[in-house]
């Protein structure tokens, strides 16, 4: 069987997420991809949204029918799409391993001389966790080919490009290629019980800084010690924090804050 049951790429589409969780209602097998350089309704985790200009970016979203994972693992498959880009990232752009990261719950960041700036934004969506047709989707936005001088000046100081951290245009196709050959390669392994929750925890940037928690009812500066494979939370010492209980982490110098 072949990893990918459907696979199309748009010109311009409004979201990747929504084009993939429609397949899904209508029975597409998983799993699917659908691939774009351009969204018009893109968004990104608590209702935020996802903007760049037309071909500054590789934007995608996979669908998946997790029966084969407990509901609560499977925040997994986010993760490992995220190692997968990071991996393809580095290798199609030549950067030494452990260039990108990740920061705790969803984004894909490199450190710069003057802080850490997020590459790519991940976002997990889920339908019916628990029931006979489980679906979920994971949408990845990374900037691949965005001049730095045309940043939005809002933004400017806690984003980058792989133009911009390598100095040159890449190919959006060849990263394409990469990064499903490293998801097909981390779902085989998923799909028989094994996660690297080591490597997923290496990649963590949060881990050993001080960061800003922020809630709806307020926010807090603690300092990071790492997170759980088997559960995804972000650890703070003993106690551990989930996903769902927060809206923001924010690294607490404001050098490296970011959105």
């Amino acid at each position: 069987m072949t990893f990918l049951a459907r696979r199309e790429r748009f010109p311009v589409v409004g979201s990747t997420n929504d084009v993939v969780r429609t397949w899904l209602a209508e029975g597409t097998p998983e799993v699917c991809l659908a691939v774009t350089s351009e969204q018009t309704a893109g968004r990104g985790r608590a209702g935020r949204t996802w903007v760049a200009p037309p071909g500054a970016a590789l934007l995608l979203s996979l669908g998946f029918r997790p029966s084969w994972l407990t509901p609560d693992s499977v925040w997994r498959l986010a993760a490992i799409a995220s190692l997968a880009m990071a991996e393809a990232a580095e290798v199609v752009a030549g950067l030494p391993d452990g260039t990108v990261r990740l920061k705790w719950p969803n984004d894909l960041v490199v450190e710069a001389p003057d802080g850490v700036r997020k590459i790519a934004g991940v976002l997990g969506e889920t339908d019916g966790l628990g029931t006979p047709d489980p679906r979920a989707v994971v949408g990845i936005g990374i900037n691949t080919d965005w001049d730095a001088a045309a940043f939005p000046q809002a933004i400017a100081a806690s984003m980058t490009s792989l133009r911009a951290v390598t100095g040159r245009s890449l190919d959006d196709e060849v990263l394409l290629e990469r990064f499903v050959r490293g998801l097909e390669a981390r779902t085989t392994d998923l799909r028989a019980g094994r996660f690297d929750g080591s490597a997923w925890s290496a990649r963590q940037v949060t881990t050993g800084r001080l960061i800003r928690l922020e809630r709806g009812e307020g926010s807090e500066t603690v300092r990071a010690t790492g997170v759980d494979p088997s559960t995804g939370a972000l650890l703070i010492g003993d106690r551990a924090v989930l996903v769902g209980e927060i809206t923001h982490v924010r690294l607490a110098d404001p050098v490296g804050e970011l959105v």
